[in-house]
């Protein structure tokens, strides 16, 4: 009984209760900083949502009486001093981002995939090299792709300014958009799910085709909604090289408008007040793609969590 009573004392018990004792004295000191730091992410999540609220309050109030069905359906038109209200609509816009858009989008889309399956299934040096460049275009200022497209399509192999010239750089800045998340919708992919299709004789790209990139859809669809809700609402490269039209035109090989260019246009030219108000529908319009397409990816990947869940 003596021998039991000299046993010394359990190290992990000690360091355990020294570790409590120590929480209860600290308890009120992280209490406080806690509530402290809860109050101004608030802080900061109210100031956000305000100005996103009275963002979207100013579009409203100023452009909603603009939506009408000859705004959508009509060219613009140049107001007289008979006439000054005579501003037309927007069609011809409204035509030149669906096809420029939809041109980067077919462009973008495979190789951004693509890229991001190389960047998921691959560890070496050159995927290294491929992810640190990825990172790096992500941050680049967009008229950058602008002038970049201008110097090559426009004044090295002089082409026409056009449509198709747009939707080359708008797919350059969406790819590397494309491709992180695509990295992280591949990385999401169950291992197990790759090993039992290898398992069963397999190779790794008919595992990669047949079970990796289905079972990562809907991340890929929320990487392409979210490229393309950046894309549509990119001015700065288009301003280099797809020209200016009032025409509507579907052909991609010719000059272009768009509806980031219809909203900055009239308060360079300055020569119609009316011109310059109809900005506020053409960027109430605007903005509801871009909302829609983002509220879109986020719908997309809670529909992706719950599925897997």
């Amino acid at each position: 009984m003596s021998a039991v009573g000299t046993l010394p004392a359990d190290p992990i018990l000690e360091r355990r209760a020294l570790v409590q004792a120590t929480a209860r004295r600290t308890l009120g000191r992280r209490t406080l900083v806690s509530r402290v730091m809860l109050c101004i992410c608030g802080a900061a999540l109210g100031l956000c949502m305000a100005v996103l609220a009275w963002i979207i309050f100013l579009l409203i109030q100023k452009g909603i009486s603009y939506i009408t069905v000859d705004f959508f359906t009509q060219n613009p038109s140049t107001p007289t001093i008979l006439q000054p209200n005579n501003i037309g609509g927007i069609k011809n816009a409204i035509v030149g981002s669906i096809v420029i858009d939809s041109l980067a989008v077919v462009m973008a889309v495979p190789v951004g995939i693509v890229a991001g399956l190389l960047l998921a299934e691959s560890d070496n040096r050159f995927v290294n090299a491929v992810r640190t460049t990825t990172e790096v275009m992500t941050g680049l200022p967009s008229i950058l792709l602008g002038v970049f497209i201008y110097e090559i399509v426009i004044i090295r192999y002089k082409q026409s300014f056009s449509g198709f010239a747009g939707s080359l750089a708008l797919a350059i800045l969406m790819i590397p958009i494309i491709m992180k998340a695509s990295e992280v919708a591949f990385r999401g992919v169950p291992g197990s799910l790759k090993e039992a299709g290898l398992s069963l004789g397999l190779s790794k790209g008919r595992v990669s085709r047949r079970i990796t990139v289905p079972t990562a859809t809907p991340g890929l669809l929320t990487a392409v909604l979210l490229a393309t809700s950046r894309a549509v609402g990119e001015t700065a490269p288009l301003l280099w090289v797809i020209g200016a039209t009032y025409v509507a035109s579907w052909n991609p090989f010719k000059e272009q408008a768009a509806l980031p260019l219809a909203i900055y246009q009239p308060f360079l030219n300055g020569i119609s007040p009316a011109l310059q108000a109809s900005a506020w529908g053409t960027a109430l319009v605007l903005v509801t793609v871009v909302l829609c397409l983002n509220l879109g990816s986020r719908l997309v990947a809670a529909y992706s969590q719950r599925e897997r869940r």
